[in-house]
């Protein structure tokens, strides 16, 4: 079974409700190889939807490169940040927020919603397909006789609630489940680069044994 909690609860808090868990958190701040499923995490290689030629270093690079503000259009610049901070770009900086670009050289914009389900969700599935298939492997395995706690400092799971960001944790809980929201939609097409540039992953591991199911990757492939 797998369960969403808030990071921000205690972990004792989390453990009287559910006490034989296993927490996993899949932040960029996770200190063990769960961190790869973080939506900030660098894995590179990542086709830009609606974009031929232009991949990214993450799917938030995407999230927020494709961004069309009053006073900013796009940036193509953060499709090659790979430090997992400076990617947000806010309202207070760049003005009232138009929507998402269908992609960089695209002419539409996308609704907040029309953009999490045409953008976010396939590609970030793309990434649960291609470059954490292991990870996802493993937890599915692990669900079938354990709880899997897993912890998003988002908990919504609502596609089309626009009052609340979407919890990355409760699509990989989808697709686990076999659920995954538009998982057979053809709305958009997005096609594995011939190549990709690895990092090494130089992140420590964490100290929960039972964590271990899900540290024994190597680099993505």
């Amino acid at each position: 079974m797998i369960i969403i909690e808030s990071k921000r609860k205690k972990p004792a808090t989390i453990l009287k409700q559910y006490p034989d868990a296993i927490l996993a958190d899949v932040t960029s701040g996770a200190k063990d190889g769960l961190v790869k499923l973080s939506p900030f995490y660098p894995h590179y290689g990542i086709p830009v939807p609606f974009s031929e030629g232009y991949t990214a270093t993450c799917v938030e690079a995407i999230w927020q490169g494709l961004k069309v503000f009053e006073d900013s259009d796009i940036d193509t610049s953060l499709f090659g940040n790979d430090t997992m901070k400076g990617l947000k770009r806010t309202v207070r900086r760049y003005g009232k927020p138009l929507g998402h670009r269908k992609g960089v050289n695209g002419v539409e914009l996308l609704g907040y919603i029309e953009a999490r389900k045409q953008i976010y969700i396939p590609t970030y599935k793309w990434v649960l397909e291609n470059k954490v298939a292991d990870i996802i492997g493993r937890l599915k395995e692990a669900s079938k006789t354990k709880i899997i706690v897993l912890l998003d400092y988002d908990t919504n799971d609502d596609v089309e609630n626009a009052r609340k960001p979407l919890s990355h944790a409760s699509l990989i809980k989808a697709y686990v489940e076999g659920i995954y929201p538009y998982g057979d939609s053809k709305i958009i097409e997005i096609k594995k680069p011939s190549s990709s540039k690895k990092r090494k992953n130089t992140r420590k591991k964490g100290n929960n044994v039972e964590l271990d199911l899900f540290n024994e990757y190597g680099e993505e492939k």
